[in-house]
């Protein structure tokens, strides 16, 4: 039986990889454990938000999950397609919302499901109350195309936020 690549309570006793940990034999990656001989990368980290299938991890979920951010965010941000239809309580320090998203601006990381670069610069751009363009710049770096987000929000009639998010896509 193989592991899987980042190690949860729900795999062994929290006790059991936090002496893994302190031995060295592991690193944290959120709020899992993964082997030292694995290199962390965004599959990596959408395996430790243990989402489920019908969960998109969004906003700066996604961005530390893209490698943007160098910690996970204090509270993890997802959302859900309209009509997805979730009877899934997200839990404490999670937020959750329903959008309208298509299928390109969803990426499958290992079976957990992360909004693209550019979607995520998108709704950074239209809802995070701390704007930082360096993770817009990050986001850039790993995949993202500024010009496709700005395409995106212009091809958007009454798309609330869409006034601030040019503004603030254009200091980038």
């Amino acid at each position: 039986m193989r592991l899987p690549r980042v190690l949860s309570p729900a795999d062994l006793p929290a006790p059991e990889l936090q002496a893994a940990r302190l031995d060295g034999q592991l690193y944290a990656v959120g709020a899992g454990f993964s082997p030292v001989d694995e290199v962390e990368q965004p599959r990596h980290r959408a395996a430790a938000l243990r989402a489920g299938e019908r969960l998109i991890a969004e906003q700066l979920s996604a961005a530390w999950v893209w490698g943007a951010l160098d910690t996970p965010p204090v509270r993890h941000q997802f959302c859900v397609a309209i009509g997805a239809r979730v009877n899934r309580d997200p839990g404490r320090g999670t937020e959750l919302r329903e959008v309208v998203i298509s299928e390109a601006e969803v990426a499958g990381l290992d079976g957990t499901l992360v909004t693209t670069p550019t979607r995520t610069i998108v709704d950074l751009a239209r809802f995070s109350s701390a704007f930082d363009p360096g993770v817009v710049r990050r986001l850039i770096g790993v995949g993202a195309s500024l010009p496709d987000a700005l395409a995106s929000l212009d091809d958007r009639r009454n798309l609330p936020g869409k006034k601030r998010a040019f503004a603030r896509l254009s200091r980038c």
